[in-house]
């Protein structure tokens, strides 16, 4: 059941529509059809895409390159997309959203990503510590719009800083496999020579292209991105449709100075990281009640994840930060704020992010 060539694909399809019929659902009953495949191959699902690791690097001392096999189940991704990868660590399922990093015309289905590693993160970490060939994870389909359009123009311009580096890659090497013949500025800002991903294959792609001028910029040597900067670097920006993805603080200048020159519409972003703004106090006044498992909580004025973990419930959760809809449960009565951008909402039955919504006062939700 991994994806090998179109000839696999057909087959499982055909073995898929077996397992999936009234018949075999009726004779895995209660446990399901993926119970008893995953006994015999933890790759093997009807329904979800899994993925075997099948090569680990560590390009820079803080990040780590994994190289997944998907299985059939899996319907392939367009330059500059990402997934949500799901591991168990300690007992528990994790989930993080990563860019693929790899062509879109890679011939091989395999998926690449790279992982900055948070010092205080879960996953990165064990993914640096821990991952090797034939780990088993689990992927989302591919998501995300930041895309190239059906008809690229003739001059793209990409911005990246840090782990940021990794959607415009995809997107630098899938032109690269177009042998698209306009031209591409790639400016990336990174600490330092040592901190820069893919550098030796940067440096290989812009010799064995003309059209490709690669930029490297060390805030501590160039500063950080501003318009003199950019002028020397790029001087017709303008022209350029711009793909940009990075640190919040890059992203909010590119952002600042495309939109001051209404240049807005030639400009693409891909955020990872979102502010999250702490609830005024007064707000959460009442009591969070998790209804299935029978705990009551005092409001406290944070987020209903942080509330509920420190009641001792295990919710699934991914992001952290309102993107990846992980943590989304229902909420059967009461208020809820969503911290990103202050709107109050209180629907009977709707579904919330956890992770993003603070109490207004009594809230129940269906945990």
């Amino acid at each position: 059941m991994v994806l090998n060539s179109s000839l696999a694909r057909v087959g499982w399809r055909r073995a898929r529509k077996v397992l999936t019929s009234r018949a075999v659902t009726a004779l895995t009953v209660p446990h399901g059809v993926d119970r008893y495949l995953g006994l015999i191959n933890p790759l093997w699902s009807v329904n979800e895409v899994r993925a075997a690791v099948a090569d680990v690097t560590h390009p820079t001392p803080s990040s780590v390159t994994l190289t997944l096999r998907p299985n059939g189940n899996w319907d392939g991704a367009q330059a500059g997309q990402y997934v949500r990868l799901h591991v168990e660590v300690d007992g528990m399922r994790r989930t993080r959203c990563f860019s693929v990093a790899g062509s879109a015309h890679r011939s091989d289905g395999l998926v690449e990503i790279t992982a900055k590693v948070n010092p205080a993160g879960t996953v990165s970490g064990y993914l640096k510590r821990h991952a090797r060939p034939g780990l088993v994870v689990g992927l989302s389909q591919a998501e995300g719009g930041f895309v190239l359009p059906a008809e690229v123009p003739g001059h793209v311009l990409l911005i990246s800083g840090g782990s940021g580096i990794t959607p415009v890659m995809s997107i630098l090497r899938t032109l690269a496999d177009r042998r698209h013949t306009g031209r591409i500025t790639f400016l990336h800002y990174a600490s330092g020579p040592d901190d820069v991903v893919y550098r030796q294959e940067l440096a290989a792609l812009a010799a064995a292209g003309p059209r490709l001028t690669l930029i490297h910029a060390y805030p501590r040597q160039h500063g950080r991105f501003s318009k003199e900067q950019l002028l020397e670097f790029a001087p017709d920006y303008a022209d350029a449709l711009c793909y940009c993805c990075g640190p919040p603080s890059l992203m909010d200048a590119v952002g600042s100075l495309w939109r001051a020159e209404g240049l807005g519409d030639r400009l693409r972003v891909e955020r990872f990281t979102t502010r999250i703004t702490a609830p005024p106090a007064g707000d959460p006044a009442g009591e969070v009640r998790f209804a299935r498992s029978g705990v009551s909580v005092r409001g406290d004025g944070r987020t209903l994840l942080e509330q509920a973990e420190s009641a001792g419930l295990r919710p699934d959760h991914g992001c952290r930060m309102g993107i990846c809809h992980t943590c989304t449960s229902v909420k059967t009565s009461g208020a809820v704020r969503n911290v990103l951008d202050g709107t109050i909402t209180a629907e009977p039955g709707e579904r919330i992010q956890l992770c993003v919504n603070a109490p207004c006062g009594d809230v129940e939700l269906d945990i």
